[in-house]
């Protein structure tokens, strides 16, 4: 993001102690040390004006980690001149939220200026936390900035989410990360320059692509990488290979293995394997990873890959979840467990998936087809007169309600989208909807 704040880009805060990690000492100290988030920082980006001293909002940063939600909240408090405090939603109890937002309040009353909170991790404050900052973020006591790597519409109390606006960050590209790691190499104050290791550019390929779009675990692997090296030598392969492995273990939720195992797993449970789907479960659970994600994976399996060939597999889907969230761990693992198997044996349909990907496909293509006549509402006389609602047939006083009507777009008529297969209860569907379709033919025959 070089050169997009022009002369503004000056240094806005001091630089980290020196025995810091490298992902601290290397974290940008001006906007134009940003990689990435094109999206939001240059031309036209949202935050673009906010980063160049123009007035902040209160607003949530959604994104993987390591993808500079903490940089850029430091970066507009020290722009805008606030106050900056900044809350871990896993340490801080409601009690030291209340403390602080008072304290906020009556510096804007003494002296006039404000405060940025910055709440990492937002989406872990339960719903009277998250409320205890609504008056706050209303009379513009605070500037409110969450961090999370959830999805704010679920984890987000409404009140608070429609007082901000939310951002989202992008894992940074593998060009991005290279960037960073080659600056790292050369800067010689807050970086590894004064070591003078080189790297060749493949080097630096492998360690990106290695953090899946983070730049604190790409950061941190050049660390690793380098204590394995001499000063003043190249770094090696085997610095490098040793570095990524000895992490790899550790399983980072954000990384190559996060991303490989619930592929494993979805892939396995699509498959109808029950034995592999249970292992890879519990290869994530014991690893570390989050079971509320894995249920809203599993969730997702049961209306992608099962569909209506099996409608029982959502809802024991839904109660999976909700069974873990009431017993948490490892008590309920065993729900989870449970709906794996489940998964995996249902009878499985994609139809429902593809039906649905069609149809946003249409509506996508941009042509807004007009209601049909016969299904517009005409709740004055003038409507009525024009035509709305003519043709109407009520399908309750059709033989088996249903009438010759068309319902579709005059330009999709006789379009298809869903189409049911054999497996499960699918074939059943299959079979009223056949009989749907020859009695409507025979209707129309008759009309």
């Amino acid at each position: 993001m070089s050169d997009l704040f022009g002369e503004a880009a000056m240094p806005t805060r001091p630089a980290p102690r020196a025995d810091a990690p490298l992902a601290e000492r290397m974290r940008p100290i001006s906007p134009d040390e940003i990689v990435g988030q094109a999206q939001l920082l240059g031309s036209g980006g949202a935050l673009r004006a906010a980063l160049a001293g123009g007035e902040i909002g209160s607003m949530v940063l959604w994104g993987p980690p390591g993808t500079g939600k903490t940089t850029i909240a430091q970066l507009l408090a020290a722009r805008a001149d606030l106050e900056f405090v900044t809350f871990s939603a896993v340490l801080s109890g409601i009690k030291e939220v209340r403390e602080s937002m008072e304290r906020a309040r009556r510096l804007r009353q003494a002296s006039g200026r404000r405060t940025l909170l910055f709440v990492d991790e937002i989406h872990r404050f339960n719903k009277a936390q998250q409320d205890a900052f609504l008056p706050f973020v209303e009379r513009g006591d605070v500037v409110l900035v969450g961090a999370t790597t959830e999805n704010p519409s679920f984890e987000v109390v409404g009140p608070l989410i429609s007082r901000v606006s939310v951002h989202v960050l992008q894992p940074l590209s593998e060009e991005d990360l290279t960037r960073l790691l080659r600056r790292a190499l050369e800067d010689r104050e807050r970086g590894l320059g004064a070591r003078e290791l080189g790297a060749r550019d493949e080097q630096l390929l492998a360690l990106a692509r290695y953090a899946s779009g983070d730049a604190r675990r790409a950061l941190g692997a050049l660390e690793a990488a380098a204590r394995l090296c001499d000063v003043r030598q190249p770094l090696s392969d085997a610095a490098i290979q040793q570095a990524i492995s000895g992490r790899a273990l550790l399983y980072d939720k954000a990384g190559d293995q996060h991303y490989d195992l619930i592929s494993a797993l979805h892939k396995s449970v699509r498959n109808s394997d029950p034995d592999a789907a249970l292992y890879w479960l519990a290869r994530m659970i014991e690893s570390g990873e989050d079971p509320l994600y894995l249920a809203r994976r599993m969730v997702r399996m049961a209306a992608e890959d099962v569909g209506l060939a099996d409608p029982a597999a959502l809802r024991l889907a839904i109660a999976a979840r909700d069974a873990f969230h009431f017993l948490g761990h490892p008590e309920g693992d065993l729900a989870l467990a449970e709906l794996a198997v489940y998964l995996a044996l249902a009878p499985k349909s994609n139809a429902l998936y593809k039906a649905w990907g069609a149809v946003v496909a249409e509506v996508r293509a941009g042509t807004a087809h007009p209601v049909p006549q016969q299904l517009r509402n005409a709740p004055t006389s003038l409507m009525k007169e024009l035509g709305w609602g003519k043709g109407y047939e009520y399908a309750h006083d059709a033989p088996d309600a249903v009438t010759a009507m068309d319902c579709l777009p005059d330009a999709l008529r006789g379009r298809s989208f869903y189409r049911p297969t054999e497996r499960g209860l699918e074939a059943r569907i299959r079979e009223r909807l056949a009989e749907l379709r020859a009695a409507i033919e025979s209707r129309r025959g008759k009309g």
